[in-house]
């Protein structure tokens, strides 16, 4: 792609995101999701791969309906209240729809079936700006919605997110498809405390998007996209393929790793908040993603033994190439760690 084009298309989504994150007005915010769409699927089909364009045209589709449903939602809201004030949607139809709409918007259970099919069409570079960057404009608004919404409509979302997310990615071999299937857990766990205490689901999601950062740029450094492809990535950055399975754990979200701390303050949360019952549920349902990072993890570490390349491998990575993502899967795996208790006093 042309550097000016991309430079443009990267402004674009810049400022598709600031503007949805500073407007206050329904139409403003809209604009601001619609510039967001617009810029990044160009990016989604420079590829020009049957399967990139099946991929590009699934997600302009689903964002397009999750669009109009806002701006009908927020011209209903605008009808029956007379403003078009964000922080003022107490009509519970059209507040319901609002929520539905950002929910289909990020790949929340049950509107998810599309996530991970693109995700799975796209490149890694790609697939980490609609993972992370692309959840911020629509979380923005879930955050100042979600105060009038019903609980109840936030829980069901959130349990549902995470039992889809941890049973849809056991039975996978795609490492795109099990981020995916991740992504909607973690997008779970969000959720779910969204209505009690926003400031824990900014902790999760700031968690989130370092991981998820970090694990993308793992697999595109070391040429990864199957589990079977983990088992050879030792040839190519021995370093790098250590610190991978403790990435993978804290993704996985195991004690005492950094994406551990995110998931307590929840659980914690939620007791707090007498729901000792969905606390119990998401801890299950927490479960099943362990699992299926465990056995990457698993995957990973089978071939971690200096004496299986004892010849000269002149197609290793050179040090400089991983440098980005082994500096985030350390400082996420390891280099947080000393933080946990901060921010635990912060949330508390």
């Amino acid at each position: 792609m042309n550097p000016y084009v991309l430079a443009i298309l990267l402004f674009s989504l810049g400022l598709g995101t600031t503007m949805t994150f500073s407007s206050s007005h329904w139409l403003l915010a809209w604009m601001g999701l619609e510039i967001n769409t617009l810029a990044i699927t160009p990016l989604m089909a420079q590829q020009h791969h049957p399967r990139a364009v099946e991929a590009t045209t699934k997600y302009f589709l689903i964002q397009a309906t999750a669009a109009a449903m806002i701006l009908f939602a927020s011209t209903t809201n605008a009808w029956i209240m007379g403003e078009w004030n964000i922080n003022n949607v107490s009509n519970p139809t059209t507040n319901m729809m609002i929520i539905s709409a950002l929910a289909l918007k990020i790949g929340l259970a049950p509107a998810h079936f599309w996530l991970p099919e693109v995700l799975q069409g796209l490149d890694l570079l790609t697939g980490l700006i609609l993972s992370t960057w692309q959840k911020l404009a629509p979380f923005a608004l879930i955050i100042q919605v979600a105060q009038n919404t019903n609980p109840t409509l936030l829980t069901l979302l959130g349990i549902s997110s995470t039992l889809v997310g941890g049973w849809g990615g056991l039975n996978q071999t795609q490492l795109r498809k099990i981020l995916a299937y991740s992504s909607i857990a973690h997008m779970g766990w969000m959720v779910i405390i969204i209505h009690y205490a926003p400031q824990l689901t900014t902790i999760a999601l700031i968690t989130y998007i370092f991981m998820t950062s970090a694990a993308f740029l793992t697999l595109k450094t070391l040429n990864t996209t199957k589990i079977n492809m983990l088992s050879t990535a030792w040839s190519k950055n021995p370093t790098l393929t250590a610190i991978t399975p403790l990435l993978l754990l804290s993704l996985g979200g195991l004690p005492p790793m950094t994406g551990f701390a995110p998931k307590w303050l929840i659980i914690q949360e939620l007791t707090k908040q007498d729901l000792p019952l969905t606390a119990t549920i998401m801890v299950l349902t927490a479960l099943l993603s362990l699992y299926f990072y465990l056995r990457l993890c698993y995957t990973a570490t089978l071939t971690i033994n200096p004496n299986t390349t004892n010849a000269t491998t002149p197609w290793r990575t050179k040090t400089t190439m991983s440098l980005l993502p082994l500096t985030l899967a350390i400082t996420i795996t390891l280099g947080l760690l000393p933080l946990t208790p901060t921010i635990l006093a912060l949330a508390t």
